[in-house]
């Protein structure tokens, strides 16, 4: 998010407000799926902090209503009322996960839409403005975003098979599940390097992007050996691959292609 905000050309101290707002938002919505989750976790799980006894379900319920407040606090400060509404609409796709979605066939849909406002919000919160650039960023983060959630689904399906949890991994099966994520970030990337070329950023710029985009495409093609090999390591090695790729391919992205505005006569 940090990160975002200087590429869009604020300061440091900006971009740590905003980076700072986000985690809090992020915490609320971390918390608010473990209070969810403890009634099941119970005497199942370790390394929850809930069940284990570690945080109260008080405490959860404090550092939810701590976290909403000063990450919105934070939003409006740094933001004002846009990014505020911002704010509340990616608070509003985590708790649909957490309260509605989650376990279910649908439960790639809140992360599809919530990965496209992480952008958003750093460029919004650091500029005031959402550029056209972002009529292709929105659509391809949603896909990136729902090759993430179908990446990590891959990484609990015995479990979710278990527990009779309809995930879309459980529903299309470990090998097409693979295939899909696969598929979403080839839209991706053909859409970060296309637009990279068509607008004509510079030359170091389309090989940034190019590289950072071999690094998801590579881990969702690990996936698809990892998916056909029993235990869940790789596959979760494969699924952080692809979320840290994912990031570093975001950045290049709005760099090369803020280069190019800061390049084109007239911006």
């Amino acid at each position: 998010m940090a990160v975002v905000a200087l590429v869009a050309g604020t300061g440091a101290a900006q971009a740590f407000v905003l980076g700072l707002s986000m985690t809090l938002l992020q915490f609320a919505i971390g918390a608010l799926n473990d209070l969810v989750d403890a009634p099941r976790d119970a005497g199942q799980r370790v390394g929850k902090p809930i069940p284990d006894g570690v945080v109260s379900p008080e405490a959860a319920r404090f550092v939810i209503a701590g976290s909403v407040g000063g990450g919105l606090l934070l939003a409006a400060v740094s933001g004002g009322l846009g990014l505020v509404l911002l704010a509340l609409l990616g608070l509003a796709i985590g708790a649909a996960y957490d309260l509605r979605a989650k376990g279910t066939t649908l439960s790639w849909l809140p992360l599809a839409a919530g990965i496209p406002l992480l952008p958003l919000y750093g460029w919004y919160g650091a500029t005031g403005d959402i550029p056209a650039m972002f009529l292709v960023i929105v659509p391809a983060a949603a896909n990136a975003g729902a090759a993430l959630a179908i990446a990590n689904a891959l990484v609990d399906v015995e479990r979710d098979e278990a527990a009779g949890n309809g995930s879309i991994a459980v529903a299309l099966g470990r090998h097409q599940a693979a295939r899909l994520v696969v598929l979403l970030l080839a839209v991706v990337t053909v859409l970060a390097i296309g637009t990279t070329l068509v607008t004509g950023a510079p030359a170091g710029w389309v090989a940034a992007v190019a590289l950072a985009a071999c690094v998801p495409l590579g881990g969702a093609a690990f996936g698809m050996v990892a998916a056909g090999r029993p235990g869940t390591a790789w596959r979760e090695l494969a699924w952080e691959v692809q979320a840290v790729g994912t990031g570093l391919l975001a950045v290049a992205w709005l760099g090369a292609l803020s280069a190019t505005s800061v390049a084109t006569p007239g911006h």
